[in-house]
């Protein structure tokens, strides 16, 4: 069954949806920003564990359940949408978590050894998501393979086969909001093992093999933070660029590098971070962008909402980045001692973070246990033992936590 409720197609470097503009039907929204993708990583969108599946039987859920997982995002595409979410990235074969569980302890692989079938619950969850976004006016880029995952494929033979079953599938459906991701960060060690994955020469020719296969879906593929392969770009129909770990000074610089092989395509950054003033870099460059958190968007069972905090803060920053009218969010609660709501300590561990809705207004945050300092953060978005923009250690689940947030105006404010 053909669907006509959200057609996507590119003209030079920007999305039009049922040849419009993205953005351009709302009155408020400038025409500098018509035509991006916002964008989030919902990757769980349609996970499963064939290894250890009670595992994930956890956040305040006593059974995990693969459907209801799928059936929450899209509960919560409505709410998503009116802050300005356009599109999301969603995985055959998911993505991490990357700080509760051992990726490499997880069967998340719907293709099986060879690559020749798809299983069919994924393939249904898969289109009740796709289909689901459609009805809201969305686009789902849909990932095929994950780095952890990649080892239950046998060789290159199979590799070739997942991606003209996961196309076939695409294809048949008639989807017409789909962009294809072939793989998610391709130059991660673990796909040395697929030399076709892991090399530009290889990657470009999965390219071209998705898009035959498909019937013309759009396609690209993604590297690591700040990765950038000028032959997968000139294989692509948008360029899939990452922002983890780089500063803004670092992210506008790839942007810039990009930019310059002039190929006149979309750029679209389809995961960065928690960290949103990269985001506005990215709204003011003309560049899509893609949020990404993982304790609050990846660790399943998923919390698919707009949770307070982080969650909160993105949406917010999109609405203002892109001109959408939302209700502002009063002063008072643009400060938030995240990491101590109940339900979110695995293995008695907590990853305990200030969000702020201007993180760029802070200059340090000092963080208290049982009212002794026990760390500083000087980096958005200000994590306890911070070790990159999306990735942190974790504490002790004890004790009484405190934060005092330094601005760079010299005032302090308190969090408990």
């Amino acid at each position: 069954m053909n669907m006509t409720a959200t057609k996507l197609s590119i003209k030079n470097e920007a999305f039009l949806i049922n040849g419009t503009l993205t953005y351009a039907d709302i009155p408020s929204v400038p025409a500098q920003h018509h035509g991006l993708l916002m964008n989030a990583r919902f990757i769980q969108g349609i996970f499963d564990d064939a290894a250890e599946p009670q595992r994930f039987a956890r956040f305040g859920h006593d059974v995990w359940d693969p459907e209801a997982q799928t059936d929450r995002l899209i509960a919560t595409l409505p709410d998503w949408y009116e802050y300005g979410l356009r599109a999301f990235t969603t995985g055959f074969q998911g993505g991490g978590p990357c700080f509760t569980t051992d990726n490499n302890s997880i069967d998340n692989n719907p293709f099986g050894a060879e690559g020749l079938s798809l299983d069919p619950a994924y393939a249904a969850r898969m289109d009740r998501l796709i289909r689901a976004a459609d009805a809201q006016g969305m686009v789902v880029i849909v990932s095929f393979f994950y780095c952890a995952q990649v080892r239950h494929l046998k060789d290159g033979a199979a590799i070739r086969n997942a991606v003209k079953t996961a196309s076939h599938f695409l294809r048949d459906g008639g989807y017409t909001n789909v962009i294809i991701e072939v793989a998610n960060e391709m130059d991660v060690g673990p796909f040395k093992d697929h030399p076709l994955i892991f090399y530009p020469e290889g990657m470009a020719s999965l390219i071209d093999l998705a898009r035959e296969e498909s019937g013309g879906l759009p396609v690209g593929c993604s590297g690591t933070g700040g990765y950038l392969s000028h032959e997968v770009a000139e294989a692509s129909d948008l360029i899939l660029v990452h922002g983890n770990g780089l500063t803004r000074q670092q992210y506008y610089n790839m942007i810039q590098t990009v930019r310059s092989w002039n190929l006149n395509r979309p750029i679209v950054c389809n995961e960065d971070s928690q960290a949103i003033g990269n985001m506005q870099v990215s709204i003011e460059l003309g560049v899509s962008w893609g949020y990404y958190n993982d304790l609050t968007k990846q660790e399943p069972p998923t919390n698919w909402t707009i949770t307070r905090g982080e969650d909160q803060f993105f949406a917010q920053r999109m609405a203002e980045g892109l001109g959408i009218e939302v209700p502002p969010i009063p002063p008072e609660e643009q400060f938030y001692l995240q990491g101590l709501e109940p339900h979110r300590s695995v293995d008695g561990k907590r990853w305990i973070r200030v969000a702020s809705l201007y993180p760029e207004k802070i200059n340090r945050v000092d963080f208290f246990r049982d009212g002794h300092l026990y760390y500083q953060s000087y980096d958005e978005p200000f994590t306890v033992h911070f070790k990159c923009n999306w990735l942190q250690d974790s504490v002790e689940d004890r004790g009484s936590w405190t934060a005092s947030v330094h601005l760079c105006d010299g005032q302090t404010i308190e969090l408990e």
